[in-house]
């Protein structure tokens, strides 16, 4: 039998790629947005000479012929003309033919066909026509602008920055100079602010830029009398923003500590640094071009989550890159330079690991609580979870379970975090994964998480279907 063919061993670094059985020559949309929507994106490989639906390797016919077709038709199709690189793979003495696109420099890229010029953009594993959104951003790169420096029609001399003085004040110990405005490009020679300048007075006129901010009562957006604990709607410089959204996390978050012979720990729910990291990624990074969206700060029992419009500058899902090593790739460098400029952030842009280390140093840190990232093309969120959640019934069932159970074998091998479950499921073996949830105080995710560990370990085994079976405890 013909075993699969790895695509991984062919598509290397590639993040992105579509794999077609033939040269359509009837239906040349169907490969030619892909061109385009890779060109305008993070780049991609296009694979012809697999079958549709599978990875059987069946290979093309006439390989010279059909890669003198391919370049014909993209160069009378697409426009700009991307760069491509086209090779060929032998494998099982059948031909592959892989044409590599490389991330475009003067998007955006257009499939012309249909009487129509339309730009692709890839959404998860599809290429799908941009929205209006995604074609302005797709313009400004492809000019090499970007939104912040552009020019308003705002006058300087109409507009106060009181804020932005009395914060570099605060976190340098020097004065703003006049000087300054222009050459933070905040101003024009001609004296009107560029956007940048617009999203930084005391009262911006930019009115989509805002925050909203909520704390729920409960795991979720419940419906009922008591939805939200606290709520607040912020609007104007961004200097302002980040400082208000900070301490509206403040105020609803709590501080844990224990004595020790010389003082106290301090155990707070959320890293305070972490919080502020996250809120300076979502200000700078986001997209400002989508009216009427604002960035979102969402807190609940176990976790607060930050929303902002907007996905990764380089169309590249964040849960697609290696964290500790994403490069800076700034929506709005004109923004992000005046917060380095305020210490806010780091010029070579190390926010994802710096959200992450603040969270590993915590003593109450555990891994399964480390933060979160998603994005796609239209959002970016991040998760911070509360280390303190659940805390109390973790060590309690902790302390409990290790007394009785240290001598077992099985049960020397679960983590320390898993143990509590462990300890549950031997009283409530029929217990579902809600029901096990709010008895230790932890989220679906992190129980099926325990769930899968405590079964590689051996320690637990399932007895029955999942609707009607129990948990035997082995260890």
């Amino acid at each position: 039998m013909t075993q699969p063919f790895d695509i991984q061993s062919l598509i290397g670094e590639a993040t992105a790629y579509d794999k077609k059985e033939t040269l359509e020559l009837k239906k040349v949309k169907s490969w030619c947005k892909s061109i385009s929507a890779f060109a305008n994106g993070a780049g991609g490989k296009l694979i012809f000479g697999i079958e549709d639906g599978t990875d059987r390797i069946v290979g093309v016919k006439n390989p010279q012929e059909m890669a003198d077709k391919f370049s014909e038709i993209v160069k009378e199709r697409l426009d700009p003309l991307p760069e491509i690189n086209l090779t060929f793979e032998i494998i099982d003495g059948k031909h592959l033919m892989v044409a590599e696109v490389k991330p475009g420099t003067t998007t955006p890229y257009y499939y012309r066909g249909d009487g129509q010029m339309t730009a692709f953009v890839r959404v998860g594993n599809e290429s799908v026509p941009a929205d209006v959104m995604a074609i302005r951003e797709l313009v400004l790169r492809g000019t090499h602008q970007s939104y912040d420096s552009l020019v308003s029609k705002y006058r300087f001399k109409d507009y106060d920055f009181a804020k932005l003085r009395a914060t570099f004040k605060a976190r340098t110990g020097k004065s703003f100079d006049e000087n300054d405005y222009e050459s933070w490009g905040l101003v024009t020679e001609d004296g009107l602010l560029t956007n940048a300048g617009a999203l930084l007075a005391d009262d911006s006129p930019i009115r989509h830029s805002r925050i909203f901010c909520t704390r729920w009562n409960g795991l979720d957006k419940a419906h009922g009398l008591m939805d939200a604990l606290d709520d607040s709607e912020m609007s104007g410089s961004l200097a302002w923003l980040l400082q208000a959204g900070v301490d509206f996390c403040r105020r609803n978050y709590q501080k844990k500590w224990y004595k020790t012979t010389d003082g106290r720990v301090e155990l707070p729910d959320y890293p305070e640094d972490s919080i502020l990291e996250g809120l300076v990624n979502a200000l700078i990074h986001r997209s400002y071009l989508e009216i009427g969206s604002e960035v979102h700060i969402d807190m609940y029992d176990d976790r607060i989550e930050i929303y902002s419009p907007g996905g990764m500058f380089d169309g590249k899902p964040v849960q697609e890159h290696e964290l500790m090593k994403v490069k800076s790739r700034r929506r709005n460098p004109v923004i992000a330079d005046v917060f380095s400029r305020l210490r806010y952030m780091e010029r070579r842009g190390s926010g994802f690991k710096k959200i992450c280390d603040n969270y590993s140093i915590q003593p109450n840190y555990r891994e399964e609580l480390r933060p979160e990232f998603y994005s796609d093309q239209g959002e970016f969120v991040l998760t911070l979870w509360n280390l303190n959640y659940g805390a109390q019934v973790l060590q309690s069932c902790t302390n409990r379970f290790t007394k009785v159970h240290q001598s077992s074998p099985k049960f020397l091998k679960v983590p320390q975090s898993a143990r509590p479950l462990l300890e549950q499921l031997r009283i409530t073996p029929n217990a579902t994964v809600v029901m096990l949830g709010e008895t230790l105080g932890m989220t679906p995710r992190m129980i099926m998480k325990y769930l899968k560990v405590l079964k590689e370990v051996g320690a637990i085994t399932r007895i029955g279907t999942n609707r009607k079976g129990y948990w035997q405890v082995n260890a």
